[in-house]
């Protein structure tokens, strides 16, 4: 049947972050900075830029009380303390902040199994049974001119009708080891299987899946307990895997590039691609990296 077009998006940051230790005890993983912005609000604004009206942050129970504050303490000290200095359009940036749509903040279930599937259920009750939505993981980040999550609404508005809709990016050689791999039904564009972390030499692609998904109820069906996988985990490409085994499921390749912030490594790559893309001192940046 044909779904509501997505006006929710769940972002998930429930994980232990362990490759980040010991910084990931204390701050989430996804309040680590790109500029002056942590990574969760570049994900926040992807949403926002598609349409998205209204947010749901799945975090860890130490996580929850920061994003909360992130999200919607005006801090007026600082807004005063500006404004006597004369300095009042450095408050822009904290106005941007609150003036974004609806954002709600809730812990992960305990109760569910570890994986990163787990967070999306956690956020079930938040969706209603004829709409579609997005999910993200803010492990990852788009730069370029249009983001995932424009890609996958795009879609779903000359396919309504799909169950789901996963964001792909073509990844070279064993790369795609590290990731879920795309198999198309008879060379089209509907999705057969989702092959989860496969040998490069028996990938069915060298289209990755990442985290920007367009989910419709129906992944309920199949992300559950009963469904768990590897090391007895809940797998969001599991469930879509399943999905398309039993509906449609079609793939966005968004014009934007798919940064993985997952580790320390990756996470510098990345941030230091967004420095030298959208920052104003970027030619400092290349210069010192010339000269050294």
């Amino acid at each position: 049947m044909p779904y509501k077009k997505p006006t929710k998006a769940i972002i998930t940051d429930a994980g232990f972050a362990s490759r980040y230790l010991p910084i990931s005890k204390t701050i989430p993983k996804a309040m680590l900075p790109f500029g002056n912005r942590p990574i969760m609000q570049l994900v926040v604004e992807e949403c926002v830029s598609a349409g998205i009206t209204h947010i749901i942050i799945v975090a860890t129970p130490e996580g929850k009380p920061i994003y909360e504050d992130y999200f919607n303490n005006a801090v007026n000290r600082v807004r005063k303390q500006l404004a006597s200095q004369g300095k009042s359009d450095r408050y822009r940036a904290i106005q941007d902040v609150l003036d974004f749509p609806k954002i709600t903040v809730i812990e992960q279930d305990p109760a569910l199994p570890y994986g990163n599937g787990s967070p999306i259920v956690s956020a079930q009750d938040y969706i209603s049974e004829d709409e579609a939505f997005i999910a993200c993981y803010s492990d990852d980040v788009i730069l370029g001119k249009q983001g995932a999550v424009a890609a996958l609404v795009a879609e779903f508005e000359k396919n309504s009708e799909a169950d789901a809709i996963i964001a792909v990016q073509e990844v070279p050689g064993a790369e795609i080891e590290k990731y879920g791999a795309v198999q198309f039904k008879d060379g089209g564009k509907e999705l057969e299987r989702l092959v989860e972390k496969p040998k490069a030499a028996e990938a069915p692609s060298q289209l990755a899946s990442y985290g920007r998904y367009l989910l419709t109820p129906k992944i309920f069906e199949f992300l559950c307990p009963e469904y768990v996988g590897k090391d007895a985990e809940l797998w969001t490409a599991d469930a879509i895997d399943k999905v398309a085994q039993n509906g449609k499921v079609l793939t966005a390749v968004p014009d934007g590039i798919w940064y993985t912030t997952g580790d320390p490594k990756s996470y510098f790559l990345a941030h230091l691609q967004f420095v030298l893309d959208y920052e104003d001192y970027a030619g400092d940046v290349r210069k010192y990296i010339a000269e050294h």
